[in-house]
């Protein structure tokens, strides 16, 4: 069973102040738990979706304009919403030129965009669609190779990591803006980032074990690490 899980912190000016949510992707269920303050400190059940008809890989949670609430989540059919005050389910994107599964690695929540635009990358790929799957610019995102981890990062771009290099590319274009080789061919996965490093490991195999890594940002460009 493979489980995403992903902290967001959301302000609903109608009926929060703020609060913030854990959403975490189950093998046929998406769980959504909310934070509760004092006096009991913990995640509370909030919401929850099962027998989801398309398993979960990975999810995420946006805001709409400061209103609706709505889930995203991938799987290997394509990627998919979830409507939280409705429970409508329904299709934001299926590739319709793949045959067979995909492997969705990043749903990115375009910044500026009220929680409306998104890119979402699978395989090799990413598309710019809204959240009620409108496809929003008529440009795809190429990876030199598939990434085997892609994640967002404060500098408004994306990351990809493949098996002989990293690439940098701007969120909003896919322009390529970097590209880093590696030493030998090897998985990384990314793992989180913090002030200005981005860090990584290598995906354990058998007989040896993960390296930590690390990548120091230079903002507000990536033109030296």
């Amino acid at each position: 069973m493979r489980t995403s899980m992903r902290f967001l912190c959301i302000q609903e000016a109608m009926k929060y102040e703020r609060i913030k949510f854990l959403v975490v992707a189950l093998k046929e269920s998406i769980e959504i738990y909310a934070w509760a303050p004092k006096p009991y400190h913990k995640f509370m059940a909030f919401k929850s979706f099962s027998n989801l008809v398309n398993r979960p890989v990975l999810v995420d949670l946006t805001i709409e304009e400061g209103q609706k609430l709505k889930v995203i989540y991938g799987s290997t059919f394509g990627f998919h919403a979830i409507d939280l005050d409705t429970s409508q389910v329904f299709d934001v994107y299926i590739p319709s030129h793949t045959q067979g599964p995909i492997d969705p690695t990043a749903i990115v929540i375009l910044p500026n965009t009220g929680g409306m635009q998104l890119l979402l990358c699978y395989d090799n790929e990413g598309v710019y669609v809204d959240t009620s799957g409108r496809v929003t610019k008529n440009v795809v995102l190429q990876w030199g190779e598939s990434p085997t981890s892609v994640a967002f990062i404060s500098t408004g771009q994306i990351m990809g990591w493949g098996h002989k290099a990293i690439e940098i590319r701007a969120s909003e274009t896919g322009h390529l803006d970097g590209v880093f080789m590696h030493r030998k061919a090897q998985k990384l996965k990314f793992l989180c980032e913090r002030n200005d490093k981005v860090f990584f490991s290598s995906m354990r195999t058998a007989g040896s074990a993960c390296q930590i890594y690390f990548m120091t940002l230079n903002k507000p460009g990536l033109n030296n690490w």
